[in-house]
């Protein structure tokens, strides 16, 4: 069985699911892929991976780096999980290309090069938001793209975790728009 628990954030509402023990989704309501790994067949309940989950973001919006990690299941394909592990490393108001994460997995894979389009599908894809950090990973010219929750919810993420906007922009076109 699958369980689900609502929060109102800063910016607005996030659907938590969980397995019973771990986090399996955070969701903005509404975003591209909203409950995509989550079973038709769920229930709301309160948990206490709900509560850590909720301890984790009060933290988050009040401007400050949780020192702690709910736990999470990552119910994705392995080259996904590989993706949604490297997010897990970018430091709280850092940020990190696709192609330096694309970079990072062809390492990991044996192989010579990685296709940054193939991590963007990765990326848009993940199914903990927020604390797996996607809204973290930016285009190599500075592009703000390819947020699910939406440009202006990445760019709010972003400033509150007072990372360097100065060479970023909005794509005039684009995944996140």
């Amino acid at each position: 069985m699958e369980y689900t628990q609502h929060y109102d954030s800063p910016l607005g509402g996030i659907t938590f699911a969980s397995d019973g023990k771990s986090l399996t989704g955070l969701w903005f309501d509404g975003q591209k892929y909203f409950g995509a790994t989550l079973a038709k067949a769920h229930e709301k309940k309160n948990l206490p991976v709900f509560d850590m989950a909720r301890e984790w973001l009060d933290i988050y919006f009040g401007g400050k780096a949780p020192d702690f990690t709910p736990p999470l299941r990552m119910k994705t394909t392995a080259f996904r999980k590989a993706v949604w592990e490297i997010l897990l490393t970018i430091p709280f108001g850092r940020t990190m290309t696709y192609g330096a994460i694309a970079e990072k997995m062809a390492k990991q894979l044996g192989l010579p090069r990685m296709s940054a389009q193939a991590v963007g599908g990765a990326v848009g894809h993940n199914a903990i938001s927020i604390i797996i950090p996607c809204h973290r990973v930016v285009g190599i010219n500075g592009s703000l793209t390819g947020y699910a929750g939406g440009i202006g919810k990445k760019i709010r993420l972003l400033t509150l975790e007072q990372a360097n906007m100065a060479s970023f922009f909005v794509p005039p076109k684009g995944t996140a728009l």
